[in-house]
């Protein structure tokens, strides 16, 4: 039989992590140009509207240069286009 106990070594780590920096990255009225970041989400909290596409991890990204506008859909739901 073993004499020490095993200690957990990755559940103590678990609060010392980095932030993921999610949210919304370019407000309304600002310039950007193409491929600049908008919003950086988990699911599609915010859907892409004119000019602008969404990534595979739901990364909201401006097509092409322009100002940032964000129109709501319905009640909860909102959409960022860049014209």
């Amino acid at each position: 039989m073993a004499h020490k106990k095993a200690a957990a070594s990755t559940a103590s780590q678990k609060g010392n992590r980095r932030g993921k920096h999610r949210g919304v990255k370019r407000y309304a009225g600002e310039v950007v140009s193409a491929g600049t970041i908008l919003v950086r989400q988990v699911g599609s909290v915010i859907k892409a509207g004119a000019n602008v596409a969404m990534g595979k991890d739901f990364t909201i990204f401006a097509k092409k240069p322009g100002i940032v506008g964000y129109k709501s859909i319905t009640r909860d739901k909102k959409s960022v286009f860049v014209s």
